[in-house]
Parts: C-alpha cells; structure tokens; sequence
C-alpha cells in the first residue's frame, strides 16, 4: 500500500521563506502539496505558482489547495522553464522559491511506475511520462557496457558499475530485461557478501543512477536555478531540501558563486575591513537537518539538508 507523502524539514523551510502575506511565491516540487499548502495558508493577499509535471500529483494536490485558498496557479512542466512558465502567466519577479528535490513517496510506492526495487513491475522511473520517452527498461536493454557502467558510478556512486554492466549486458543476450526485480536479482549477483549483508538496499545505487540519468535530473536542477536567482526580488529567498550528494554540490557551487566576490581572498588579508557588494547571502552558514523527533516519523529525512540564500535588499 502507497504511503501518504510527508514533506521533510516543512517548518524549516516555510521559516527561512520569511513569507510575507501579499507576496508571491514558487513551489518547484509541488508533489503531494505539502509544502504549498503551508505557503498558501500565510498568503491571503499574495499568491503562490506550483510546478509539477506529474498529472497524478497535479491532480491529488489541486484539490488539497483549493480548500485552503484560491490564491494559486499550477503550472504543469519542468521547472527547469520556471521562467517560461511564469512569465506566461505575466509574472517576472517573485518572493520566494522552494525545492524540495528527489521523488516524492507515492511515487516511490507506487509499484507501477517503476522507481523503487521494493516492489515488482516493469522499469519506469519517468517523473513525466507524457513527455519523457526513454524508460529504465530502455537504457538497461539498449546502451552497452561502457555507458551503462558510467552512468552506475557518475549518478550512483556504485563501485561495482562495471559488473554490474557486463552482468547486464550478458542477460539481456539471454531474455530482454522487463522488470525492477529482475534487474535487482542481476545487481545482487555481481556484489560481495558483506555489501549483501548490509542495511541498505544492496540496488540502491544503480536505481537511483538511472532515475537521475533518464530525468536530467542535475542538468535540469542547474538550470532551473540559475533561472529562480534571476526571479528574486531584493530580500527574496530560495530554499532548497537536497536528498543527495550530487543535488548538495551544484547547491553549494552555484551558492558559493554568488555569495563570495573575486575580490574577498584578496581584501580580507587587508589590514582594514572593507565590504565588498553582493548580490546575494546565504541565510545559513550550514544545511538544517531534521530533528531527531522527525528522523523518527519519517524514513525519508535520513539523507535531507536544508540550504538557503536570499537577494540582497529590504
């Protein structure tokens, strides 16, 4: 049975947001509403735009809104067009942007889209699936050994990508692999006992590989970024929940790009403090993380951090 999605660090993040009633605000991950539905309860004057590209979510979620308020839009799409998408609705400036990055659990849980190597059915993993057209199943049974093992340990980290590869590679010549259970029963044959014997999920790492290679996903969070910084408007914030090492890298380049001048190494070996301008600062030195009485309620904050930078002004 699908669990009911519980957004990570949703008082943390609605905080730093500093939500002002007649602002308007972005919620890039609508997903179940979880974060939108807190946004929307302190905006009666303002409004706030949801991006998802998931049709189930959209519609699950814009019910759960419209008992809140009227004052939202659902814009279905990438939000790496965040600016396309807004500015198609005449809004070329807002208050605040939140992330909350990876799948959400529904998605997860539910058996048919292909995500998760705890349930059995056909590999899937597309968080679009009106307008992504190559599924797992398709990159497992067509890119040969040196593609699928870069992917493994580019977007996995999965030291045995090069046997778990040939392993596929070998199967596939034998019967077409379908589904998420026979590619986990393929990754188990290829990994040593003591990484068996482990807590974690012995095909975690290439599942979650070929969901970010099949969704773009580092690409598209790159861009949509850059995009969201050009959006603020003076003392405007974003905020971002990563789930990964790879999401906390391009958050923490693209952060520490805007928030340290050139100019900084060289001016603080001056005698004499002088300020340089910038843009942009960070909120928080270092990433929030759940507490210990949230670790507990939710599986899915283990990994979570919480980042935020704000634009200069007011």
């Amino acid at each position: 049975m699908a669990q009911e999605h519980t957004s990570v660090l949703l008082n943390e993040s609605i905080e730093l947001l500093n939500i002002k009633n007649n602002g308007i605000y972005v919620d890039c991950t609508l997903g179940r509403a979880g974060h939108s539905a807190e946004i929307l309860k302190k905006i009666d004057q303002g409004h706030l735009y949801a991006i998802d590209q998931d049709e189930e979510a959209i519609a699950i979620s814009r019910k759960k809104l419209e008992i809140i308020s009227s004052n939202f839009t659902i814009l279905e799409g990438n939000f790496a067009d965040i600016k396309v998408l807004l500015s198609l609705k005449g809004v070329k400036k807002v208050d605040g942007i939140l992330y909350d990055l990876g799948v959400s659990s529904p998605q997860f849980d539910k058996a048919e889209r292909g995500f998760s190597y705890r349930f059995d059915s056909e590999l899937d993993m597309r968080m679009d699936q009106k307008n992504t057209k190559i599924t797992a199943k398709d990159v497992v049974n067509s890119y040969d050994e040196k593609q699928l093992a870069e992917i493994f340990f580019k977007y996995g980290d999965e030291k045995f990508s090069w046997n778990i590869a040939r392993k596929i590679v070998e199967q596939r010549q034998i019967k077409e692999i379908k589904t998420t259970f026979e590619l986990v029963n393929i990754i188990k044959e290829c990994l040593p006992q003591k990484i068996l014997k482990q807590k974690k999920h012995p095909a975690k790492k290439v599942f979650q590989a070929l969901r970010i290679y099949i969704n773009n996903e580092l690409e598209v969070l790159k861009r949509s970024l850059s995009n969201s910084l050009e959006l603020l408007n003076p003392g405007g914030v974003i905020a971002v929940i990563t789930f990964h090492s790879l999401e906390e890298k391009i958050i923490k380049d693209i952060f520490k790009t805007k928030t340290i001048s050139k100019e900084d190494k060289f001016l603080s070996k001056l005698p004499v403090f002088m300020e340089t301008k910038k843009d942009f600062e960070l909120i928080i030195k270092r990433p929030i993380l759940p507490q210990e009485e949230e670790l507990e309620k939710n599986r899915r904050a283990h990994s979570a951090k919480l980042w935020a930078i704000r634009k200069v002004g007011e």
